[in-house]
């Protein structure tokens, strides 16, 4: 019945949005897949509204409506009604006319999708400041799931503190070490760099929404823009602002290559330990088989009783695909032309991508592999009564060369 629900479904989208389907849509990466975007972008529309309703440009009912639809799609209903590739070109010219042809529909009464939902307005401080809305509450999302990441390696780092085994340097045999400091090593730096996320957090609660396209303000009345971005404030519960250079913000998506830099170097850290996690609990019989992880699925459909190290790998797939992104989002700075870079949207999907990404894997490292870890003792204190950090403690009372 919902398939056929959804079949029966009224199409509100209109000619333009279908006109970009035909002419730039390639990858399948649809703007439906980020409802939290679409929302973001919503609450844009409606703050544009009120603010078009407060300054006497839209009749109040017709503000009203367009409101009312606004709140439809905030709520996340008709997310199917926007099929555009979010990677086209135009600068997210097919988003902003999805966006205000379903706006208008829903809105009814002969709601104009440009003259009215989109009065005061261009796609480039639209899709601005509806990426950086988003870009907030996801990080918002993935703090508290990297927070818990971190807790988890400061608990493993208390639990096997007191554990003895070796630390290997280039591969060989090195000195003796805590179990707990492979775990809060990487404790530490996580959270060195959650505490860059955060700090990049606030570079995104500065919009240009009221400056148009290339950051002049031209094509917005001013009686409309000295009302909009406190009306978007109220909307969106964020302390939002200008940048103090509103062309710099048409022009420069800096913010959001550092911020997927961040989020790059933040993936990196859990694919190392995903590896260390790898590498220490090979075996069982002719591997390190340090550590013991949790046997979540079946590991082989050919060994009988085999247990690879699936989630690890799952993070270390997770971060390549990352590191992908991030090199794209890099480029697209240094691809802006002129005062205007089209690239920013291309730079935010895929940090939002990036972001979501590393959200998931990370929950799923820490739930089904981080938290179950145990340690093999015996093979540790084995391995800490080996040859190198004997012979290496005699260094300080005979020196080196005598040693050697």
């Amino acid at each position: 019945m919902a398939n056929e629900k959804n079949a029966e479904r009224k199409v509100l989208y209109g000619q333009q949005t279908k006109l970009n389907l035909e002419n730039m849509s390639f990858s399948g990466e649809r703007l439906s897949r980020f409802p939290e975007y679409i929302s973001a972008a919503a609450k844009v529309k409606k703050a544009c509204a009120m603010a078009n309703d407060g300054a006497g440009f839209l009749p109040p009912e017709v503000a009203k409506n367009i409101c009312s639809a606004c709140d439809l799609l905030i709520g996340g209903e008709y997310n199917d009604q926007f099929p555009v590739d979010v990677f086209h070109g135009g600068g997210g010219i097919g988003i902003n006319m999805n966006l205000n042809e379903v706006i208008a529909s829903l809105a009814g009464g002969g709601t104009a999708p440009i003259d009215q939902v989109n009065l005061n307005q261009s796609t480039s401080d639209v899709c601005h400041s509806a990426l950086h809305i988003t870009i907030v509450n996801e990080i918002d999302r993935l703090i508290p799931i990297l927070d818990d990441f971190a807790k988890t390696l400061r608990r493993k780092a208390d639990d096997f503190t007191n554990i003895t085994t070796i630390a290997r340097t280039c591969w060989q045999d090195g000195l003796t070490a805590s179990v707990g400091v492979l775990f809060s090593s990487c404790a530490s730096a996580l959270e060195r760099n959650i505490g860059k996320i955060r700090a990049l957090r606030n570079e995104f609660l500065k919009v240009n929404l009221g400056w148009t396209v290339i950051g002049t303000g031209s094509g917005a009345d001013e009686r409309y823009r000295k009302l909009v971005l406190g009306v978007l404030c109220r909307v969106t519960g964020l302390p939002l602002s200008w940048p103090e250079d509103k062309c710099d913000a048409a022009q420069y998506p800096d913010d959001i290559a550092s911020l997927s830099s961040e989020i790059a170097t933040t993936a990196a850290v859990l694919m190392k330990l995903s590896a260390d996690l790898r590498l220490l609990s090979s075996g069982p019989e002719t591997g390190l088989h340090e550590l013991n992880l949790p046997a979540v699925q079946a590991g082989s459909s050919f060994f009988p009783g085999k247990v690879n190290p699936v989630v690890p790998e799952m993070m270390i797939q997770c971060g390549m695909l990352i590191e992908g992104n991030n090199a794209v989002v890099g480029r697209t700075v240094s691809m802006g032309e002129i005062h205007i870079n089209l690239w920013e949207i291309m730079a935010g999907f895929l940090t939002l991508k990036n972001i979501s990404m590393l959200g998931k894997a990370a929950r799923l490292l820490n739930d089904r592999c981080l938290s179950g870890v145990t340690v093999n003792a015996d093979v540790c204190e084995r391995y800490a009564h080996s040859s190198i950090p004997t012979i290496t403690a005699f260094k300080e009372k005979f020196g080196y060369q005598r040693i050697s």
